[in-house]
C-alpha cells in the first residue's frame, strides 16, 4: 500500500513538472529584433514618395541655408564707405563699390545711387523695387518646404489606411479573424502614419528657420535703406 502511494505522488510531481515545462513554451514568446530599416520597407510604397519628399526638403534647406548665410554678411564697413564717398561726391566709386560686393543690400543701394539727382520719390521706388526683388530671390523655393510639411502627413496616414483596408480584406476572403495578422499588419502599416509625421514636423521647422533668417535680412536691408535716403536728404545732397 505504501509503495503504491509513493508511486502515486512520483506520477503527479512528473505531471505537473511536465505541464510547467509545456506552459513555459507555449507562453514565452520568442523574441523578434526590430530593425529601423526593416521597419522602413514594411512601409510599403508610400514609403517611396515620403522619402522623396524627405530628400527634397533636405535639399532646399541645405541650398537656401547656403544662399541666406551669404546674404547675411555684415555690411556696416559698405554702408560706412558708401556714406563717405557720397559725401566726397565720388558717386563712381561708390558705384563699383556695390557692384563688386555682389549683396542684396549692395544691389539695392546701387540702383539708389544711379537715381541720385532725381526727386527723393523715384529714388525710393526705385530701391523698393529692387529690394522686393531680393527678398523674392531669398525666398525662392522655401514655399515647396511648406507645402512639404502639409503634404507628408496627410501621405503617411493614407499609407495606413491603405494598409488597414488589405488587412480587413484579407479576413474577409479567410473568414476568419487572427489577431496576429491584424497586430502585425497594423503596427507596420502605422509606419507611414509616423514617418510622414516626422518629415512634416521637421519640414515645418525647417521652413519656418528660413524665414526667420530671411526676415533678419529684410529688416537690416530696411534699416540700411532709409539710413540712405536720410543721407541724400541732407542739406547740400
Amino acid at each position: 500500500m505504501t509503495n503504491l502511494l509513493l508511486f502515486i505522488q512520483d506520477s503527479a510531481a512528473n505531471l505537473v513538472d511536465t505541464n510547467a515545462v509545456t506552459n513555459n513554451r507555449i507562453v514565452t514568446p520568442q523574441g523578434e529584433d526590430l530593425h529601423f530599416i526593416d521597419l522602413l520597407f514594411k512601409g510599403g510604397w508610400v514609403m517611396i514618395p515620403l522619402g522623396i519628399l524627405a530628400f527634397l526638403a533636405l535639399v532646399i534647406f541645405i541650398e537656401r541655408y547656403i544662399t541666406i548665410r551669404k546674404a547675411s554678411k555684415d555690411e556696416s564697413n559698405l554702408m560706412l564707405q558708401i556714406k563717405q564717398y557720397i559725401k566726397e561726391g565720388r558717386l563712381e566709386n561708390a558705384i563699383a563699390l556695390c557692384r563688386n560686393n555682389n549683396s542684396p543690400l549692395s544691389r539695392m543701394l546701387e540702383k539708389g545711387l544711379k537715381r541720385i539727382g532725381r526727386p527723393i520719390k523715384d529714388i525710393e521706388g526705385a530701391i523698393e523695387n529692387v529690394g522686393k526683388l531680393e527678398v523674392s530671390r531669398l525666398e525662392k523655393n522655401t514655399g515647396i518646404l511648406g507645402i512639404i510639411a502639409g503634404i507628408a502627413p496627410m501621405l503617411g496616414f493614407v499609407g495606413t489606411i491603405i494598409g488597414v483596408i488589405t488587412i480587413f480584406h484579407e479576413v474577409s476572403i479567410k473568414g476568419a479573424i487572427e489577431i496576429g495578422t491584424i497586430s502585425g499588419g497594423l503596427y507596420t502599416k502605422m509606419i507611414t502614419s509616423a514617418t510622414g509625421l516626422i518629415i512634416g514636423i521637421i519640414a515645418y521647422v525647417l521652413y519656418h528657420v528660413l524665414n526667420q533668417m530671411v526676415e533678419k535680412i529684410v529688416l537690416r536691408m530696411e534699416t540700411d535703406a532709409l539710413d540712405f535716403i536720410d543721407l541724400l536728404e541732407e542739406p547740400g545732397k
